[in-house]
């Protein structure tokens, strides 16, 4: 049977507990954090009209809701999840997309954002036209960060003072003339800009790594000059 993509609605429901262990099952196999969300959570939102489901009959096939935060200034297409059978088959790039359609229909002015460590939602991301920015470009809203704390690497989170952690910020600025729909050379470039940005951020990484252990063998070798002294 084909895969119909929806706007959810209350209809949609008696979805929420399947969907919700969808969720959870990917962050265990993942490894790396998803935030948790309630059944009653994911009601609210196909109650409001902010989500979009994909259903293959009466089984959810996939499913991403819609937030807003800082009084609407900033929205997030979140809980982005695909059903192991149906993985592979290109529905998630399709759900982003309609959620994305959908985030524009209801929130043209507001900048769309996301937070992820899956290399495949960036890349459907950057075909949409977010760009990779820092952590301190997105919404400042405490409820919003608050909703990592259900993550496994919110301790990261929480050490860097929220600048940064295992997840890529992604940012879609509907006032910035790079967010206009782009043709294929254009996304291919976005693609390069964000590769180049993640691999200057790991050599960021590493080169913190590596002045550490000098630092902390300055500081052995001049204890113990003191010491001989």
């Amino acid at each position: 049977m084909a895969v119909e993509l929806l706007v959810a609605n209350a209809e949609h429901g008696m979805h929420a507990e399947a969907i919700c262990e969808m969720m959870a099952l990917a962050a265990q196999q993942r490894g790396t954090g998803i935030a948790k969300r309630t059944p009653e959570y994911v009601r609210q939102k196909m109650n409001e009209g902010k989500a979009v489901i994909a259903l293959d009959g009466d089984k959810p096939a996939g499913f991403c809701y819609i937030e807003t935060w800082s009084h609407g200034q900033y929205v997030a297409n979140s809980g982005l999840i695909v059903h192991p059978d149906f993985r592979k088959l290109g529905l998630a790039k399709k759900i982003k997309a309609r959620i994305f359609q959908l985030s524009r229909e209801k929130f043209p002015d507001s900048k769309i954002f996301g937070i992820t460590t899956s290399l495949a939602v960036m890349k459907i991301n950057s075909d949409l036209g977010y760009e990779p920015v820092t952590f301190s470009e997105l919404t400042t809203d405490e409820a919003f960060w608050k909703g990592c704390e259900s993550c496994k690497n919110f301790d990261i989170l929480t050490r860097t003072n929220r600048s940064h952690c295992l997840c890529t910020g992604m940012l879609y600025d509907p006032s910035s003339s790079k967010a206009e729909a782009t043709p294929e050379k254009q996304k291919e470039r976005r693609w390069e800009r964000f590769k180049n940005f993640i691999a200057k951020a790991r050599r960021r990484r590493e080169d913190r790594g590596k002045r550490e252990p000098s630092s902390k063998l300055r500081f052995s070798f001049t204890r113990r000059v003191k010491q001989s002294a």
